[in-house]
C-alpha cells in the first residue's frame, strides 16, 4: 500500500474512532502527516492533559503514552508501536530514588519525563527538558535529587547555583545526545552557521551552543536566523524544515533514536483500525505518579 493511502487510512480511521494523534517531534514526517497534536514532552503532556476525545494514540516512546494515561485514567491509550521504549528510561529504578532519598532525607526528588511511570510515582514532581530549571527553582528545598539524565541535571545545576542537584544515577544519559563532537562543532561555527543544543547534550558540547533549548522551543530560536546546526536527534531536522521552510537546518546523521523510529505508518493504521497497544499501568503507581506530574503541570 502507498505512503498515500495509508495516510487516507490513518485520518478516516482516526475520524470513525474519535481518536487524537499525539507525536514527538522526533517521529517521521509520514506520521506527522497525520497527527493532530506534534511537540516535545511537554507540549505532549499539556495536551493530553486537555484532551477530551475518547481515544488518545501516542506516537512516541513508552514513557510518553503512561503520561498520557496517568493523566486521563478514564481513557484509552494506544501505543502503535508497544516495543518503542526508552534506554534513559530504562537506566532509572525506584529502589535508586529511595536509596538516594535515604542518603539526602532533606531533598525532593525531581524526576526527568524520560522516566518510567514507577519512578515518577516517588518523585516530588516530574520536569522536562523545556521546564526542568523552572520546576527545580520552584521547589523551596536546596538540595535536589535529579534523574536520570546527568547532562541536563548538569545544566540544572549552571544555571541554578544556588541548589545543589544530586544526580542518579551515574553515567545517566541519553545515546543520541553523546553522539556529537566539540571539534565538528568549533569547525560549523568557523563557517558562521549558529547552533542549538538539546539541555541532554554533555557540558562540552553544550559549551559551543548559541542557544540551549528544548525541542519545542528551537523553532522559536530558529527564525532568528538563517542557518543553523541543530545537536538533537536527527528527526528534528524534518521538523524544523516544516515549521521553518525559509531557514537551513544541519545536523548529525548518526543521532537517532532507534525507538523514535519504530511507529510507522502501518502500525498506526492497525493500531486505529484494530485498537491494539492498549497503554496499561498499576493502580497504585498511577496515583503517586499523577501527583508529580500534576505538580509539574500546575507550575507556571
Amino acid at each position: 500500500m502507498t505512503k498515500r493511502n495509508l495516510i487516507a487510512d490513518a485520518l478516516r480511521l482516526k475520524a470513525e474512532r474519535k481518536a487524537l494523534i499525539l507525536a514527538h517531534n522526533y517521529q517521521l514526517p509520514e506520521v506527522h502527516a497525520v497527527a493532530d497534536v506534534i511537540g516535545d514532552s511537554l507540549e505532549l503532556a499539556l495536551a493530553a492533559q486537555k484532551a477530551t476525545e475518547p481515544i488518545l494514540v501516542l506516537c512516541g516512546v513508552r514513557f510518553m503514552a503512561e503520561t498520557a494515561l496517568i493523566l486521563n485514567p478514564d481513557r484509552m491509550v494506544l501505543m502503535p508501536e508497544p516495543d518503542a521504549g526508552c534506554p534513559l528510561a530504562d537506566f532509572l529504578t525506584p529502589d535508586v530514588i529511595l536509596s538516594t532519598k535515604a542518603q539526602y532525607p532533606d531533598a525532593a526528588v525531581v524526576v526527568y519525563i524520560n522516566s518510567t511511570a514507577a519512578c515518577k510515582a516517588v518523585a516530588d514532581s516530574v520536569c522536562t527538558s523545556g521546564n526542568a530549571v523552572r520546576i527545580v527553582k520552584s521547589l523551596p528545598h536546596r538540595q535536589i535529587i535529579f534523574g536520570p539524565d546527568t547532562n541536563l541535571a548538569s545544566y540544572v545545576q549552571s544555571v541554578l547555583p544556588d541548589k545543589e542537584i544530586i544526580p542518579i544515577p551515574e553515567g545517566g544519559h541519553c545515546y543520541v545526545h553523546m553522539q556529537f563532537d566539540p571539534a565538528d562543532l568549533t569547525e560549523v561555527k568557523s563557517s558562521g552557521i549558529q547552533i542549538i543544543a538539546h539541555p541532554e547534550c554533555p557540558p562540552q558540547i553544550r559549551a559551543h551552543a548559541d542557544h540551549i533549548a528544548s525541542t519545542g522551543k528551537m523553532a522559536e530560536i530558529a527564525k532568528t536566523g538563517s542557518s543553523w546546526y541543530i545537536c538533537t536527534e536527527v528527526g528534528m531536522l524534518d521538523r524544523l524544515g516544516e515549521l521553518c521552510p525559509d531557514q537551513t537546518f544541519v545536523g548529525n546523521e548518526n543521532a537517532l533514536c532507534a525507538d523514535m523510529k519504530k511507529t510507522t505508518l502501518q502500525e498506526l493504521v492497525v493500531c486505529l483500525r484494530d485498537l491494539t497497544g492498549q497503554v496499561q499501568v498499576p493502580q497504585e503507581i498511577m496515583e503517586g505518579a499523577r501527583k508529580s506530574l500534576e505538580y509539574m503541570l500546575q507550575v507556571p
